[in-house]
């Protein structure tokens, strides 16, 4: 079978199941993608990198910026599509993540190739993540036409794609009902043998008075984000440190992410929403406490997984949103965790059985439950074990998940 994956930064979504294609010699699999500089070969995926011919108009309406940034990448894919054709290469299976729009046009390259598309949010104006928090409410009066607008390419796709996956139930929900029978929910997938409880496991960090070792015999608070931002709940977790540190003299708060923006808009004047809320908080927190809080920026994934085995309580906020790959690592690491009582976390944790709930606004109720469990041994070693079996029996990369993908690749095929 030939089969040909696109996504402008491959292999995202499919690091496991191009990989897992490519191991059987009865198929071909290549992937395109706008990154630069990449191999020939990548784990036995041919490697095929294109790059746009203009940029977005300057001054073009801005409720049509974002479709017409998609259409320039389709274009780039679309022709670096027709001089892969005139090579020789036919897909059976095309299978795309088209958020950028780079998948619009290949169908008319290969008209009888079968589209599966990655199906991981559909915008709304109200009852997900826009104005779900009203300390950042939308700031211009035409954000609910753009966001129409922003959908146009969700609904272009799904005029031509065969079928759709979806990582959670909750994001495929996102979706028109009309398009809910397209979309099959399986999840990336967790390598819960890779990331898995270890109590033996020692870290060190850069601390006031030098290197600090850490160990799971510590107090240790951890925070995960790619970004410091307000989308994943950082301005929350950062109004409970005070509560946290005054009634946990020997935690310690590890914080990982960077000071960019993912999701959402920017904070005004140039600032980093990192800093932002760290001075918000900074007059609450003595000296000495504060020499307890660690950012440690991104972390490499080597670092990542002992970060979270030694963790003694992990937090994970966020809006109604795409759920992060994070969440669940921390799961299969066997974490006790305390999340937002939100509607991406509701398939993977129930209250006091895989974690602990709290209402995403209340930063005092977030401390308490965070205090709360870091004084329970027993609670945390239940709910981190609770944890762990939930992430094995239904996350797992080798026994649930990517074998689920591949049939769908099949069934795609046909």
């Amino acid at each position: 079978m030939n089969i040909l994956f696109i996504h402008q930064n491959f292999p995202g979504q499919f690091k496991h199941l191009a990989p897992a294609l490519a191991s059987d010699k009865r198929n071909t699999v290549l992937a395109m993608t706008m990154q630069q500089n990449v191999p020939g070969e990548w784990c036995g995926v041919r490697m095929i990198s294109y790059q746009p011919t203009r940029g977005t108009t300057p001054q073009i309406h801005p409720w049509v910026s974002d479709l017409e940034t998609k259409v320039v990448r389709g274009e780039a894919a679309y022709l670096a599509a027709r001089k892969l054709r005139e090579q020789g290469f036919n897909p059976d299976v095309i299978i795309a993540h088209p958020g950028w729009g780079e998948s619009l046009f290949l169908k008319d390259v290969w008209p009888n190739a079968r589209l599966g598309i990655y199906c991981e949010f559909f915008y709304h104006s109200h009852g997900a993540d826009v104005g779900f928090d009203p300390e950042f409410p939308p700031t211009d009066i035409g954000d609910v036409c753009r966001l129409r607008l922003k959908n146009t390419n969700n609904l272009l796709h799904f005029q031509i794609a065969d079928a759709g996956l979806s990582p959670t139930h909750w994001q495929a929900s996102t979706f028109p009902e009309p398009f809910h029978q397209k979309i099959t929910v399986i999840h990336d997938g967790i390598d819960t043998d890779a990331i898995s409880p270890d109590r033996n496991v020692t870290l060190s960090l850069n601390g006031v008075g030098g290197k600090i070792a850490l160990t799971s015999e510590d107090e240790l608070v951890t925070f995960v984000n790619r970004n410091l931002e307000p989308y994943r709940g950082y301005h929350i977790f950062m109004r409970a440190l005070p509560h946290i540190l005054r009634a946990r003299p020997k935690a310690r708060i590890l914080i990982v992410g960077g000071d960019d923006v993912s999701y959402g808009a920017r904070p005004e004047g140039g600032r980093k929403w990192k800093d932002i809320f760290a001075a918000e908080v900074r007059g609450q927190i003595s000296d000495d406490d504060w020499a307890r809080v660690h950012f440690l920026g991104n972390v490499p994934y080597q670092y990542f997984i002992p970060l979270l085995q030694i963790s003694t309580v992990h937090v994970y906020l966020t809006y109604p949103f795409v759920l992060s790959w994070s969440l669940l690592e921390a799961m299969s690491a066997g974490c006790s965790i305390v999340a937002s009582d939100t509607q991406p976390l509701h398939e993977a944790i129930c209250h006091d059985e895989t974690g602990r709930l709290v209402n995403f606004f209340d930063a005092p109720g977030l401390a308490e439950e965070v205090c709360g469990l870091l004084e329970d041994e027993g609670a945390q070693r239940r709910l981190g074990a609770n944890a762990r079996e939930f992430a094995r029996l239904n996350y797992d990369l080798k026994a649930v998940c990517l074998p689920r993908q591949l049939d769908w690749v099949q069934s795609l095929a046909g």
